[in-house]
């Protein structure tokens, strides 16, 4: 690198597989020779393609210059190689510099010391030659040396550009996992984008994020060098800079993007969220792009075709690493497919993945697969040409559509009628769609909870996977929802001794409000939403006769009873739950309903001896219920609730808690706290349970059941029993 036209040797690096892409951007880049190498590509080529490399590539990471390779006993062969360098006649030492370690060596295991050891030689090279010595800085250097450490070998390099070539200059906040710029150039290229936008078709990526892909896309559109926007490249800093070439080339690039940016095609970019549209807007105006790109916030499945010509869908969706969980990945890439194939007929679609195992779910055959990674994870990059016409009732479910229409006229109107907010719209109606779907009218609109039944392994997997994509996407029309308000999860069959876990992270709640009563529901996070919809008459009811009254909420869950009772002017309440996280939720409940209670994180009774009106103990309600009274305590509840779990083995507890086993002893010792004229409701969601009558003697017992099941959960068999439990010196009237 001499003078500005011998060729010499150079090496550029990129990402693992897009090598091939590498080498012919290298050749159109006017390389006299390119070679594919692991982790990058070997070439050849003179100052002018030198200082293109590193202003016109799209793939490659960094541009190294390469100063010496050499085998690597041990440490002081770096110091010896590096001393050997003449560092003084490539920069001077006003510049400041810093050493940058990649590869390992069993030699120097320590990456840290390697880079000392070669910035001592510099330094001492410089002091031997001149007298005096650079700097170090490692935040803002000047001049930067790359080694590599490769086993018994180390190479030295200078690195052309500074810091790697994906920073393009543009990018303020990536956002969540963004992808960086030179993997979304690969995606695009291998997507034939450049073809596409010659022709003058459009571009949409309706997941964009922090918009890496439309921009990248605009930049090839438009021919936009894409390190135009880059403020210093390490060369201009070499002695050997030809100042007057370079001035000539990024003169050049600035004319080409004047003229590219006049004939650019039609280019969107869509996402859910307001904040990473407005990243995106701020991203594409530092890339130059203000105006250029169409961005809006828009759910997925409101996605539709821009520009007057077919063109490329390219989306990079989660891929639940770091993102989104394995239902709502499900559901993601089944309303992906459904809306491509019902709105994008004609149109190609690019869809890059570290969740191959999911592309079924889209509905669509990929014409053609590419792999990359995504930093250390193996990707996917699957081509798509989406028929113009797709063949009649390929992909749409008419049956569950009809019946998701009949069930919202009907129940509907009886949810209006009754002032009902949540209620269960269909559940398994249709044998070949066993899906459970709940709506539910919170304070910031309707949302479908949508629990799929899994399907036993007799299922063809392929014909479930229709089926559940044909039916999300009903869901999706009839109910007219965005993606975003359709939340999906799985319902497999519960193991005895499995517990149900946290399905997501994502800490939301919404308000719904059940007769007069405001609740808070999680509709992402649990399998549950914390409100059971089949239990409302019996919550009403508890509201109806809870004046004045003292309640005692036994598995208690989230307090939603506790809650009624409260509104209904109960006179104090104990609510009893083994769940921290649970009874924390009942807390806000009941502030909710303008009740402040205290929450005790110990086994103990709240009789006559507390003060607070409404109390939460966080205990296993069976063995709470077996501490013996204070001997002057009355049994003081006039209304009890009792809910219990069908099988429980938390690690909280001492044993395990079946309902069929425990039952009778959990029903007596509730009954033994019940005031003289109290009632104790016992309900039981387990589908063969079987009350032990015989073995409850002594207590008046009334199956309530049909009282207990409102008009949305009027499907045989019920989906719990329900009994009220009286003193037998008392009996229901």
């Amino acid at each position: 690198m001499t003078t500005t036209s011998a060729a010499f040797e150079l090496f550029a690096t990129c990402a693992r597989g897009l090598e091939p892409l590498l080498v012919e951007e290298l050749r159109a880049l006017g390389a006299t020779e390119a070679a594919e190498r692991g982790g990058g590509a070997a070439c050849r080529g003179d100052l002018a393609f030198a200082y293109r490399a590193c202003l016109w590539s799209r793939l490659a990471s960094r541009v190294l210059l390469p100063l010496s390779r050499f085998e690597l006993p041990d440490a002081e062969a770096l110091y010896r190689a590096a001393h050997g360098i003449d560092w003084p006649g490539w920069f001077s030492p006003e510049r400041r510099f810093a050493v940058e370690t990649a590869g390992r060596s069993p030699a120097v295991p320590h990456t840290h010391f390697a880079a000392l050891k070669v910035k001592d030689a510099i330094v001492d090279r410089f002091r031997d030659a001149l007298g005096r010595r650079p700097d170090v800085d490692a935040q803002r250097p000047e001049i930067v040396v790359h080694l590599h450490l490769d086993g018994t070998h180390a190479d030295l390099s200078l690195d052309l550009a500074g810091s790697s070539l994906h920073r393009r200059g543009w990018r303020a906040n990536g956002g969540e996992a963004p992808l960086k710029e030179t993997l979304a150039s690969a995606i695009l290229l291998r997507a034939g984008w450049p073809e596409i936008a010659a022709a003058g078709g459009a571009l949409l990526d309706p997941m964009c994020g922090s918009g890496t892909l439309p921009i990248e896309a605009a930049l090839i559109a438009a021919d936009i060098a894409p390190g135009l926007a880059r403020q210093h490249y390490a060369f201009e800093c070499l002695r050997n800079h030809d100042a007057a070439l370079w001035r000539e080339l990024k003169t050049q690039a600035e004319r080409r993007r004047r003229e590219g940016l006049a004939r650019l095609p039609p280019i969107a970019g869509r996402d859910v969220s307001a904040e990473a549209i407005a990243r995106a807007r701020r991203n594409a105006q530092a890339a130059g792009l203000a105006g250029a790109i169409d961005w809006a916030q828009a759910d997925l499945s409101a996605a539709r075709p821009v520009g007057a010509s077919p063109g490329l869908v390219v989306v990079n969706p989660p891929y639940g690493e770091r993102l989104g969980n394995e239902p709502e990945l499900i559901k993601l890439y089944s309303l992906l497919g459904s809306t491509l194939k019902r709105h994008f007929g004609g149109w190609r679609a690019a869809l890059f993945t570290g969740r191959p195992d999911l592309a079924p779910r889209l509905g669509l055959r990929a014409a053609k697969i590419h792999s990359f990674y995504n930093g250390e994870l193996p990707c996917k990059l699957l081509r798509f040409e989406i028929p113009a016409r797709e063949p009649a009732g390929a992909d749409t479910a008419p049956d569950f559509a009809n019946r998701l229409r009949k069930n919202l006229r009907h129940l509907g109107r009886w949810a209006q009628r009754s002032g009902v907010s949540c209620y269960r719209l269909y559940d398994a109606d249709l044998p070949d769609y066993a899906l459970a779907v709940d709506l539910y009218r919170t304070d910031d609109g309707v949302h479908a909870h949508v629990q799929e039944y899994a399907a036993p392994e007799t299922v063809d997997p392929v014909r479930a996977e229709r089926r559940l994509r044909q039916a999300l996407a009903a869901i999706q029309e009839v109910l007219q929802l965005p993606a975003t308000a359709i939340h999906f999860k799985i319902r497999t069959p519960h193991k005895r001794g499995e517990q149900y876990g946290r399905l997501n992270e994502t800490g939301r709640f919404w308000i719904v409000e059940e007769h007069g009563c405001r609740l808070q529901v999680n509709l992402d996070d649990y399998l549950d939403t914390g409100l059971f919809l089949d239990h409302r008459p019996l919550r009403r009811r508890i509201q109806r006769e809870a004046a004045g009254k003292r309640f005692l909420n036994l598995f208690c869950y989230t307090g939603a009873a506790t809650a009624h009772a409260v509104k209904g002017g109960a006179a104090a309440s104990v609510s009893v739950d083994l769940s921290a996280n649970y009874l924390e939720w009942a807390r806000r409940n009941l502030e909710l309903n303008g009740a402040r209670a205290e929450l005790r994180a110990r086994r103990e009774r709240a009789g006559a001896r507390s003060r607070a009106r409404h109390v939460l103990i966080q205990a296993d309600a069976l063995a709470w219920l077996r501490e013996p009274l204070a001997a002057n305590a009355p049994a003081p509840y006039d209304l009890i609730l009792c809910d219990p779990p069908t099988f429980s083995a938390s690690k909280r507890m001492s044993g395990t808690f079946d309902v069929q086993r425990d039952h009778v002893e959990l029903i007596r010792a509730a009954a033994a706290l019940l005031a003289p004229d109290g009632v104790l409701y016992f309900s039981c969601n387990r589908r063969r349970f079987k009350l032990e009558t015989a073995a409850l003697a002594g207590l008046e017992i009334r199956d309530l059941t049909a009282q207990t099941l409102d008009e949305d959960f009027k499907r045989p068999p019920p989906p719990h029993r329900c009994w009220a439990i009286r003193l037998a010196a008392h009996p229901a009237p």
